[in-house]
């Protein structure tokens, strides 16, 4: 039997942080770039969209299971 103890989360739905981007949209010119962990056909990446037209700025590989960290991802 474990001892840990795990609160219920009190949020009705998982919410991912969005993270601001400085600069304008080079589709729209909008300044509302965010940063943020997306997951797509290839694994995850970090992109930058814009948030009015979601026209991708950037877009990095991430980490192999996204939140979740493994000892072996800081192997190099």
């Amino acid at each position: 039997m474990s001892n840990f103890s795990f609160p219920r989360p009190t949020d009705v739905a998982p919410r991912q942080v969005r993270e601001v981007v400085e600069g304008a949209c080079p589709s729209c010119g909008a300044g509302a770039l965010m940063r943020y962990p997306v997951l797509s056909e290839g694994g995850w990446f970090m992109v930058v969209k814009c948030q009015d037209c979601l026209a991708s700025v950037s877009r990095e590989r991430w980490a192999l299971l996204g939140h979740v960290r493994l000892q072996t991802d800081n192997i190099r």
